[in-house]
């Protein structure tokens, strides 16, 4: 992807919670589309391996949560975090992470990451297909800016953190801020 790219439509199947359904585990399937999540608004998305790894946990995840208000002031409407993981793995994850500014995205079966080049093999790590780590800021479906880690291959054997890194993008929105100003 590169800057003025489209975003691809995908379907994503996601579970929402649903007090109506009662019991122990109140959720029922929504499908959610590329426009209901990107259209009419200007969002970060970022993308990475896989929910509870090391890196994504540690760092990635918890650094747009705790940067969401300073996203907010410079023009971002939501935060999204996609994985091609399913929906129970992602709810699971932010749950766990305590995740309240942050939405996640479940690309369960890696179309919207296929489609948008990103899709690589992971078997050296025991994952299969996998995200590889990237972030964007999007603005009604249209790429504004696109930051992904260098090296993007199969089986790549270090997993690059750096370019998708919520101070990237904050000091890419800073200085559009500026450059408008």
């Amino acid at each position: 992807m590169q800057t003025g790219s489209k975003l691809p439509h995908v379907t994503f199947r996601t579970r929402v919670r649903d007090e109506s359904i009662g019991g122990s585990n109140p959720f029922r399937w929504q499908d959610m589309t590329t426009a209901d999540y990107f259209g009419g608004k200007r969002v970060i998305l970022f993308s990475l391996p896989g929910a509870f790894t090391p890196t994504c946990s540690t760092y990635q995840l918890p650094g747009f949560e705790n940067n969401a208000e300073k996203f907010k002031e410079l023009g971002v409407d939501a935060i999204y975090c996609m994985s091609v993981n399913d929906s129970f793995v992602m709810n699971q994850w932010a749950k766990a992470q305590g995740v309240e500014n942050v939405t996640v995205i479940p690309d369960g079966s890696g179309e919207f990451t296929r489609r948008v080049g990103m899709l690589v093999n992971k078997d050296n790590l025991g994952f299969g297909m996998r995200s590889w780590r990237y972030a964007a800021v999007i603005n009604d479906g249209v790429v504004e800016g696109w930051f992904e880690e260098p090296g993007i291959c199969d089986n790549h054997g270090e997993d690059p953190y750096g370019e998708s890194s919520p101070e990237t993008l904050l000091a890419f929105l800073e200085a559009k801020k500026e450059a408008a100003a």
